[in-house]
Order: structure tokens, then sequence, then C-alpha cells
């Protein structure tokens, strides 16, 4: 059965993220239309940020040595970074002869452009990464090479930000992984959501003005410039995708690969194709 959309679908959090995870509830404001998190993102993660960085790291200087990251502080040395049969091509981090599974490890050549960085448990950070602050990366996330993120990012769990994968002031819940040839500006990812290689959530009109929602004829004024696109939990994008501004894309939801999708609001389990 098909879910009647109207204007007050907008409000409706478990359209998009129902049983959102404690860590983020308080982001996210019941019967508020759901981009006002994007709103109260840049005062949110100054609230709750604990910069974490090793203090000897300079503002964009590329590192020039591994750091690893423990429960009790910063390695510069006394490790072992390997990657090989025995660990599936995966880097993993060993202390004392022995896998530290909850090691974060900072590749040589990433790149901080000042210490407003959280960094979780088991995080990889890869050569080549930048990335502004203010920002939190959660436990076991990859932050691949060539990866760019641009401030006011707020990362959960078990993510990914690949291979020349651009983030600007975005959220993504736990699980969400967008691993190659992405943008994502203006944005929310739900819990596990999936892009497919080249998936661009574009975040500007062409003409002046705020970004708009049609619903039923109606238009709804977002009051923001820039809003990209808001993807309920487990939504999938199929590669070389395109969303116009102002995209709002329910939980379970498919776009298929090569097309473009409209603006709008699409229900819960919609194949947009």
């Amino acid at each position: 059965m098909t879910k009647h959309i109207n204007t007050s679908s907008l409000c409706k959090l478990d359209w998009f993220f129902p049983g959102i995870s404690k860590d983020y509830e308080d982001l996210f404001i019941e019967d508020s239309e759901v981009w006002t998190a994007l709103d109260r993102l840049n005062e949110y993660i100054r609230k709750i940020i604990r910069p974490n960085l090793e203090e000897t790291i300079m503002p964009g200087i590329p590192l020039s040595t591994h750091l690893v990251l423990l429960l009790q502080g910063w390695m510069r040395d006394g490790f072992e970074v390997m990657c090989n049969e025995s660990t599936k091509g995966k880097l993993e981090v060993h202390v004392n002869g022995e896998p530290a599974p909850r090691a974060s490890l900072v590749c040589a050549g990433a790149v901080f452009t000042d210490d407003r960085i959280q960094i979780g448990e088991g995080v990889f950070i890869e050569s080549g990464a930048m990335i502004k602050g203010p920002s939190i990366i959660g436990d076991y996330t990859e932050i691949r090479q060539g990866a760019y993120m641009r401030g006011d990012c707020l990362i959960g769990k078990n993510c990914v930000i690949g291979h020349t994968t651009e983030v600007k002031h975005s959220v993504f819940l736990d699980g969400s992984k967008a691993g190659h040839f992405a943008y994502i500006g203006d944005s929310i990812l739900g819990r596990d959501v999936n892009l497919g290689a080249g998936t661009k959530f574009a975040n500007l009109r062409f003409v002046p003005g705020n970004v708009s929602i049609r619903i039923e004829g109606s238009s709804i004024d977002t009051g923001r410039r820039k809003l990209g696109a808001i993807l309920g939990d487990n939504a999938q994008t199929g590669c070389n995708s395109v969303t116009n501004p102002g995209t709002l894309v329910g939980l379970d939801s498919i776009i298929a690969p090569n097309i473009t999708v409209r603006p709008g609001l699409y229900a819960p389990y919609s194949v947009i194709r």
C-alpha cells in the first residue's frame, strides 16, 4: 500500500529514521520538518564534539608518518601496520605483535586543517584524505584515499567516506556508505544507506532563492539556500545518479542508476527510475 503524501509528511521522522539512536536523537526534533536537523547541525556538533587530535599535528601539512590512537593516547612508533592476505587486504594495526582492533590509524599523507576533529575507536583515515573541522568521525569508520571532509560533518559508526568523495555540512547515520566518487552537501543519510559510485546530491539552485519542496501543488519554503538530499534508513542509489536540491526520499527506497531525481518528497519503499 502506498503511503499518502501531504505536507505533514515532512515532519514524520518515522518516514526516514524510525527508532533513531540516542546518539543522534537530540539533533532531530519531532513534529519539525526533517531538514531542520541541518539548521541545527553546526551548533549541535560544537556542543558535543570532544577534539582529540594529536597535539603535534600541524594544520594544512600532510602527516609525515603514521599515527595510531589507542585508549591511552597517541603513538608515533611501537606499532606495525599490516596489509596482506592474512588481513584480507585491509589495513590492520598490531601492537606488541597482537592485533589492536580498537586502534585508530591515521596514515601518513592525511591532512587536517585545524584541531576541531574527534576520532572514534577503530577509525582508518587513509593517505591523501583532507579533513576540516569541526567534524566528528564515529567508531570503525573509514575515510579513504582522496576523501574531502569540508567541515560540519557528523559521521556515525561503521561508515565509509570513499575515494574522491566530498562531504560538506552533512550527517551520516550509522552504517552509511559513500564509497566512490560521490558529492554529499547539506544532506542527511539514514542508517545503512549505500550510495552507488558517482552519486551526486546537488544542493544549490541555478536561480537565486531558497530551496522549496513541492507537494500536491503546494510549495514549502525550506528557508535554506542550500539543501541537498535526505535519504531514509536503508535507501540505496545506483551508480551515477543525481538528485536535485531538495530531494527527500523515505526509508527503504531505491534510486535507479543513471537518472536525475526531481526535487520533492518520495514515500518510503519508493522505486525511483
